[in-house]
């Protein structure tokens, strides 16, 4: 039994030692231009063939895998033999190692060794005379990047159109980028072709075909000389030979060619400093400027938003908007910023806004001072200023207020007064008291003391009848507790303002209970319908329950966005004046 067990073993290990995992390559050395065939061979079969990454090489695979396999018995004994055979290109120059393939035979993973390949130059390629290309696929494709100003201003758009173009006589099978374009000191976007189509057009004086690769638009950003690096492909194509089918049609080879749009230099002008005022912020194209209100008159505790807009063509996503300046008796928030631009290939358009809460602390009328927003007109190539015209807050009541921004005698007198009469408590006549006190026993407070036990029997009866009432009232109590966890959601939401997550979480939880408090609903009846018809049908106003709404459904996407620490309490704040606003409005 030991000598069957041990001949078993020794056969196992001869034929472990037996297998063979080899990689062989058509060429070691091969010009640029080239094709190498790699074959990975074994003697035994296996399973979950693993190649290496060819493009991590340096190689592009052209043609493969294609797999062979051939079994034969002689004299009694059998050989196997299994192949993967790829076609490759290389894509790069110098000494390139071609890394290990693996496969499992047997329950055992082998290896193949490296593979040192050297590529040179491109070589030229021997050719059968009878299958020479008719014509030349270097002199009939081209790469052309199209320019539409060399000589831009600072921050005035360009396009940059890659067009690819072709002979008639040749035929594009396929390309890949070598090298994208870089545009380093430039604002970019790209302008999504969906549907490359082949059209007609004229090159060097002769037609050809062209297809429109990419389009780009550049904003520049500096001044001075700015370069665009190139766009390379690699381009397989067809291209005719002098052999000839049965009815005398020039048959097809195959062919490749690399292209280049060649590195193009941009002549950057700087903005005219002759005229330019002192609150230019980079604005560059053609605007509109707009500063409105959403009302004028308040009253106490109600707040107003201040939109200032710019639309029109030009920079639009590289500039910022002027910031108001308010009377100190205007508490003014963060703004909103908001943006609806696109990007045709003539450059940005559309409509940037910033959007301010503006809360009044004190009665009275206040001023909001003109604002002036700069731009650089492309069209007349000057500075232009548009200002926009004052505004006028009437706040009708709240605490009044001695301040100097307001421009009314009247009222300045009124304040003023009214600042007296604060010191109104003190006593500007003395009356003496005299220093002997009666005695307590038999004085009115005695008696008082002595009775007030009695007296106060009736009225706790009646706080205990009040307390029972309290007691059995269910649904006041329900919404009595309700508005207290409101409260403790908005104060947890306060401690986390710098915490996006748990922030979110308990500003929403604040508004579900105020909700619940108010409307009477339950949590799984809450919905963005449901909640809009029972805040309107209770007389709240269309704007501040869309406000409710929006800043409901921004707690819910807030939590998986980026927000900063401004954004959070902005939010907090819009959360305190949108209830404090349905407070007062519902009925």
């Amino acid at each position: 039994m030991k000598r069957i067990i041990v001949l078993l073993f020794l056969i196992t290990n001869s034929l472990w030692a037996q297998v063979q995992f080899e990689a062989k390559v058509s060429k070691n050395s091969l010009g640029i231009n080239e094709r190498l065939r790699i074959e990975f061979t074994m003697n035994a079969d296996g399973d979950n063939f693993a190649p290496p990454n060819f493009e991590a090489c340096g190689f592009r695979v052209v043609g493969g895998p294609s797999q062979s396999v051939s079994q034969s018995w002689v004299n009694g004994r059998s050989s196997f033999n299994k192949s993967y055979i790829y076609i490759l290109l290389p894509t790069q120059k110098g000494a390139l190692t071609i890394k290990q393939a693996s496969i499992d035979i047997n329950g055992q993973i082998y290896k193949t060794s490296p593979v040192k390949i050297n590529v040179t130059n491109a070589v030229e390629l021997p050719r059968d005379p009878n299958e020479m290309p008719a014509i030349s696929a270097d002199d009939n494709i081209y790469l052309i990047a199209d320019i539409s100003k060399a000589n831009p201003y600072l921050n005035e758009p360009i396009t940059v159109v890659y067009k690819l173009y072709f002979s008639y006589n040749i035929g594009i099978t396929n390309w890949r980028e070598l090298n994208k374009p870089k545009y380093n000191d430039f604002w970019s976007q790209n302008i999504d072709i969906k549907q490359l189509k082949a059209e007609d057009g004229m090159f060097k004086g002769e037609r050809y075909r062209y297809v429109v690769l990419r389009k780009t638009v550049l904003y520049p950003q500096k001044s001075g000389k700015l370069e665009i690096e190139p766009l390379s492909l690699d381009i397989d194509c067809q291209v005719p030979t002098n052999r000839r089918n049965f009815w005398g049609q020039a048959l097809m080879t195959e062919d490749s060619k690399r292209v280049s749009a060649g590195s193009k230099v941009i002549n950057v002008k700087p903005l005219p400093e002759a005229g330019k005022p002192e609150d230019f912020s980079g604005a560059v194209g053609q605007f509109d400027f707009k500063v409105k209100p959403s009302k004028t008159v308040l009253k106490n505790g109600e707040s107003l938003d201040l939109d200032i807009s710019v639309a029109g063509t030009g920079n639009l996503k590289l500039f910022t908007l002027p910031k108001p300046v308010l009377p100190s008796a205007l508490e003014m928030y963060d703004p909103v910023h908001d943006e609806n631009v696109s990007t045709p290939l003539t450059g940005m358009t559309g409509r940037i806004s910033d959007k301010y809460t503006i809360i009044p602390q004190y009665k009275g009328n206040y001023q909001i001072k003109p604002m002036r927003f700069t731009y650089f007109d492309l069209a007349i190539n000057r500075y232009k200023t548009l200002t926009s015209q004052p505004i006028t807050i009437n706040v009708l009541d709240g605490p009044g207020i001695a301040s100097a921004e307001k421009t009314n005698p009247e009222e300045v007198t009124k304040n003023k007064v009214e600042v007296a009469k604060t010191f109104a408590y003190n006593k500007q006549k003395t009356t003496l008291q005299p220093i002997e006190k009666e005695d307590f026993l038999g004085s009115g407070l005695f008696y008082s003391l002595v009775f007030l036990p009695f007296l106060a029997i009736p009225l706790l009866v009646v706080v205990k009848k009040k307390k029972e009432a309290i007691d059995n009232d269910v649904v006041g109590n329900k919404i009595r507790k309700t508005n207290a966890l409101a409260k403790k959601y908005l104060g947890e939401a306060k401690k986390h303002l710098g915490h996006k997550e748990p922030f979110y979480i308990a500003l929403e939880k604040a508004m579900h209970n105020f909700l619940k408090a108010k409307l009477h609903i339950e949590t799984s009846e809450m919905s963005k319908e449901k909640i809009t018809e029972l805040l309107l049908s209770r007389k709240a106003s269309t704007e501040t329950v869309s406000e409710f709404i929006h800043l409901t459904e921004n707690c819910e996407l807030a939590r998986y966005a980026y927000s900063s620490e401004s954004a959070i309490q902005t939010d907090y704040d819009k959360a305190v004046v949108i209830i404090s606003e349905l407070e007062k409005q519902l009925k």
